[in-house]
């Protein structure tokens, strides 16, 4: 029976699984329990009818083996697995298939020390960014967070499985990886070729080498649909010994050549010693600094006289270059005088986290009353907030980003930031982009040329993940609860995308929509993606749908 063209008798399932689960885990079926998993930030109707809180592990494999057991029969379904489902812009906790039931394995939430001088520790699914730096706080462990800004209440290990970065040392997040653990759609737990053989009792060095022995799996469990992740076992920066953020600021746009050629200067020169950089351009700061001068309803680009005088307000140049260096006092010392001798003659201004200056105005704000000099606090706020970020410690400082057209949301730091559930309207364009100053130069002119045609506003920030890697980040925010801004929005992606392919800009993550239409079936990478998926789920009972271009989604069902 093909699950996907027949709609699955949700209330039967639920009474198929119930009695078969460990008496902590729930099934979700009432509208009050459905409705956090039917929020997105995309617009995208979601039809969740069935969820399942698990609390034991082993009830992953039960499931499995009852979707399996039951493929050919009236309650035929599949499991759609997510770790906390906080994937603002790439469909938050959606699934691909309406006869998927949603496997929340957001309660797994233990984390496991399993070396403190090597920095070795096991997360599960449901352990968040907050709660790592918690236990790590309360076990006084000095290690940093490997965050984004997506915020403290993600999961650790859903962004590694989507191959996600920061800004902390360890950019790549993947990378820290050492190991992975789960359940294959049969239920087989399935672990490397290393602990298999190691008959030790804590099979420790399989969670100190990433490759294992054999053929290399576990890149297969990372953007697919091959595998339920239970835990995966990643290395831990050491707090260093010293710490400097840096920001290089450039007051004009003709400079945008000039930054690009300091960061590939110091990503190189200072490898090791310097973390992600990041350049950004005025929009994409001003969003962060000040409200919307068009106020949030409004679906309307910032005319350039706009821009010109929130940017004298708050004091925000044409392109602004932030990083970090790491490591011992005398490195970081060193690094920094390295960067201000790249940076001499270049840049307008030259700010470091530790300086004098900054240090100063900490203080004055603390003397004056709290009502006084407003956007100067929100200025070092901004900026306490992203070297806090930097520091392996997470916050809520980018999140305000999402809520740039949220009319009906004020984001505040003093209150738990969710976009989905606040009615945030996010998309995300981010393609990979060489490290090239024309190239970034063109596509610059590419985003500036496309989003404002659908009343986007074309904020622009680069990533630059190595001195030869760039990731591009695109925000398209806009009033979820204006269905013209949404149909825009949509098409503005789309057109980002169409157009940014033929220059070669290639995105390195897509939302579910993207990969129906973009990925071809029958290209040879993706004949062989999925003989995988054949061998491994060949009843595609997990996340039908998903990085998987041959299979067809069912159209919803209208709704009342």
């Amino acid at each position: 029976m093909n699950t996907s063209s027949v709609k699955a008798d949700f209330a039967a399932i639920a009474n198929l699984i119930q009695p078969k689960l460990s008496p902590d885990s729930r099934i979700l079926t009432t509208e009050t329990e459905l409705a956090p998993y039917r929020l997105n930030c995309e617009g995208d109707a979601a039809q969740t009818q069935l969820v399942l809180r698990v609390a034991d592990k082993s009830d992953i494999a039960v499931v499995l083996k009852l979707a399996s057991d039951h493929k050919n029969t009236k309650l035929a379904f599949t499991v759609h697995p997510l770790s906390t489902g906080r994937n603002w812009g790439y469909s938050s906790a959606r699934a691909n298939d309406r006869n998927a039931i949603i496997l929340d394995l957001s309660g797994l939430k233990n984390i496991v020390k399993d070396d403190e001088t090597l920095g070795i520790f096991t997360v599960e699914p449901g352990v968040t960014q907050q709660q790592l730096r918690d236990y790590l706080n309360d076990q006084q462990l000095k290690f940093m967070v490997p965050v984004t800004g997506a915020g403290p209440g993600c999961s650790i290990l859903g962004n590694v499985l989507e191959r996600g970065y920061g800004i902390t040392p360890y950019t790549d997040h993947f990378a820290a990886v050492n190991s992975i653990k789960g359940f294959l759609a049969d239920g087989t737990e399935f672990q490397s070729a290393v602990a298999e053989l190691d008959k030790s009792k804590d099979k420790l060095v399989d969670k100190t080498y990433k490759y294992g022995l054999g053929p290399y799996l576990d890149g297969l469990w990372t953007q697919s649909n091959l595998a339920v992740v239970t835990e995966i076992t990643l290395r831990l920066k050491a707090e260093p010994e010293a710490f400097s953020a840096f920001y290089l600021q450039f007051a004009s746009e003709h400079q945008f050549e000039q930054a690009q050629q300091l960061v590939f200067t110091i990503l190189q020169k200072l490898e090791g010693v310097v973390g992600s950089v990041n350049i950004m351009d005025q929009r994409r700061v001003t969003a962060m600094m000040a409200p919307n001068p068009n106020g949030a309803a409004a679906h309307q680009v910032m005319t350039e006289q706009q821009v010109a005088r929130l940017a004298k307000d708050y004091d925000i140049p044409a392109w602004t270059i932030a990083g970090t260096l790491y490591g011992q006092k005398t490195v970081v010392k060193a690094a920094k005088a390295e960067v201000k001798r790249f940076a001499a003659g270049q840049c307008s201004k030259m700010i470091f986290s530790d300086s004098w200056l900054i240090n100063i105005g900490r203080m004055v704000m603390q003397l004056l009353p709290s009502g006084m000099l407003s956007k100067q606090r929100k200025m070092l706020s901004s900026l306490d907030g992203g070297i806090e970020i930097m520091r392996g410690y997470p916050n809520q400082v980018a999140l305000p980003l999402a809520y740039w057209r949220n009319p009906r949301i004020q984001p505040s730091k003093d209150q738990a930031l969710n976009p989905a559930a606040d009615g945030c309207g996010l998309l995300w364009y981010a393609p990979l982009v060489p490290m090239r100053s024309e190239a970034m130069r063109r596509f610059i002119g590419h985003v500036r040329d496309v989003c404002p045609k659908y009343g986007i506003e074309p904020m622009i920030t680069f990533t630059s993940l190595k001195h030869d890697t760039v990731d591009s980040t695109i925000p398209i925010v806009f009033n979820l609860a204006d269905p013209a801004a949404v149909t825009q929005a949509h098409a503005c992606l789309e057109a980002l995308v169409s157009e940014g392919l033929r220059q070669g800009w290639v995105p390195y993550r897509l939302n579910l929509a993207q990969q129906a239409s973009l990925l071809d079936p029958d290209t040879p990478f993706w004949q062989i993606s999925g003989k995988i998926k054949q061998a491994l789920d060949p009843d595609n009972i997990i996340s039908p749908g998903r990085y998987q271009p041959a299979y067809h989604c069912p159209k919803p069902d209208p709704q009342p």
